[in-house]
């Protein structure tokens, strides 16, 4: 009966208890997670002034989260030193070096984030995003062998996508297309429904021609992703280049409601209508993508074409002009130029701009038969003959690399005009004979001057309309891959390549043939 009796006053003295408090540096952590979860940052940001003023500063999950939040407000150099708080008060947490070392990757500091990765790499040796991060800020300071040594490292650590854009974006920053392609057919493996990298490796293969990958890949991509405005703008770019311009727009259209201030879906959309020979509403277009991308070469270029072919001289001499400052190391630019010129009666500059074309063009036949009509015009029947002498080479080389090249009936048109004139006729070593013998036997006598001259039009085949594929350039935009969050502290996410400064930014360049 004691006994019991004394059991009983146990029992009550144990409910009597009360619960034991957590200490003072914890107390609240609890509640600042549930507020940065939340997204009530300015209620976190009271509690953890609370809870500093308490704790004379010294709780680290308070400090770790302020950080965060001054982060995502903007203010990375503050973040950067209140992370630094963290790793002295706990200088074993490999976070708060994870995110000292992300801090000044985002302050451009790459070399100080990789001494700081390479810190937190001793305390985890198989944590995939140290290495991940590692790869990135070796290629930021262009050391890509130790940049694909570590993303190496990654995947054999543990795969996943971001690393795969990361390193397939790292071949082609050196060049090599094909590694790159090998490297996405991995990923593809790895995650056959990623909308992205299926669009990736279509792209890269419409680089390449391989028009039949390209439409699969980018047929795949569209079936998980139907909303995908990358892959549905190389689609589009792909049948335009197909001058089936009708399905092409009705692609762009789905486009538009996704991205509709993007400069290739303009570009792309101007030049099929001017495929459509629809001139005022393609300009249009074309200067609302002017306007959204100023410094886009290739909208300039097509802006100068189109205003050419509406004979409208001048303004096609002020976009070619702008072009050529943006990208003064194209041919064809120089070329349009000089046609541009000799319709303005300038044809001293047209000469110039003419050699400037030959010299940077190698292998379009075009720019030595438009200065071959120039010089001929001009009487310079010697210079003519040189120029299209030089044409025949290199529409001979194309021949030779090539079984199935095709050239443009009007340029094929004049080059039998101006063969003819030059008494060279005979000789073309690209065209079949043709039906028209009054062509053929239509002889000019070098005797003659330049007056009596028959004079042959410079503004015909103009040239190439450029059509932008987008979602792919030297520059890829690479998405943030998921990392699993933790309650005690929300992680560092893995660091992502900053957008190059390079023109065009998302895109892949196609030609179309202007007929």
């Amino acid at each position: 009966m004691a006994e019991s009796t004394m059991q009983r006053s146990d029992v009550r003295k144990s409910q009597s208890r009360k619960v034991p408090e957590l200490p003072i540096l914890e107390r609240r952590n609890w509640l600042i997670h549930l507020h940065y979860i939340r997204k009530d940052y300015e209620t976190c940001k009271a509690i953890i002034k609370e809870q500093l003023q308490e704790t004379q500063g010294m709780c680290e999950y308070a400090v770790y989260v302020q950080a965060l939040i001054f982060r995502l407000e903007g203010k990375i150099q503050e973040s950067l030193e209140l992370f630094q708080t963290c790793a002295i008060l706990n200088p074993q947490n490999v976070d708060n070096l994870k995110q000292v070392a992300r801090s000044l990757f985002l302050l451009g500091k790459h070399k100080a984030a990789t001494e700081v990765y390479s810190e937190a790499a001793k305390l985890n040796e198989k944590d995939w995003e140290i290495s991940h991060n590692l790869g990135v800020c070796f290629m930021h300071l262009k050391n890509f062998e130790k940049a694909k040594e570590y993303l190496s490292c990654a995947l054999q650590t543990s795969r996943h996508d971001l690393t795969f854009i990361v390193l397939g974006k790292l071949h082609l920053l050196e060049g090599n297309t094909q590694k790159a392609i090998e490297t996405y057919k991995r990923a593809v493996e790895f995650s056959p429904e990623n909308a992205e990298l299926l669009t990736t490796l279509g792209l890269l293969y419409l680089q390449l021609g391989m028009y039949q990958k390209a439409f699969e890949h980018l047929g795949n991509a569209l079936t998980y992703n139907p909303n995908n405005y990358k892959a549905i703008l190389a689609a589009g770019s792909m049948m335009q280049t197909h001058s089936d311009f009708d399905v092409a727009l009705s692609k762009y259209r789905i486009a538009a409601h996704a991205v509709p201030e993007s400069p290739p879906l303009w570009n792309n959309i101007g030049m099929c209508f001017f495929g459509k020979k629809k001139y005022v509403a393609a300009i249009s277009c074309l200067k609302r993508a002017n306007y959204l991308a100023p410094f886009d070469w290739k909208i300039l270029y097509n802006l100068g074409l189109v205003h050419l072919t509406m004979q409208q001289h001048a303004s096609a001499f002020h976009f070619l002009s702008a072009a050529i400052n943006i990208q003064p190391r194209m041919g064809e630019l120089y070329m349009l130029l000089a046609v541009t010129l000799t319709n303005l009666a300038d044809p001293d500059n047209a000469k110039r701009a003419y050699e400037r074309a030959v010299s940077l063009e190698q292998l379009n036949p075009l720019v030595n038969l438009n200065y071959s009509i120039l010089l001929y015009n001009q009487g310079d029947r010697k210079g003519a003959l040189n120029q299209y002498q030089e044409m025949e080479k290199k529409v001979s080389k194309l021949k030779a690399s090539s079984d199935v090249l095709e050239f443009d009936p009007e340029l094929v048109d004049m080059a039998q005009k101006i063969g003819a004139a030059l008494q060279v006729g005979e000789n073309l070593v690209w065209t079949k004979p043709t039906k028209d013998s009054k062509l053929r036997e239509r002889p000019a006598a070098s005797g003659k001057s330049s007056a009596n001259q028959q004079p042959l039009g410079s503004n015909k085949a103009l040239g190439q309309a450029m059509s932008s594929a987008a979602g792919y350039s030297k520059t890829m935009q690479l998405s943030a891959g998921g990392f699993p969050s933790r309650v005690p502290k929300p992680p560092s996410l893995p660091l992502e390549p900053e957008a190059s400064a390079d023109p065009g930014t998302e895109d892949l360049n196609r030609k179309q043939e202007l007929r």
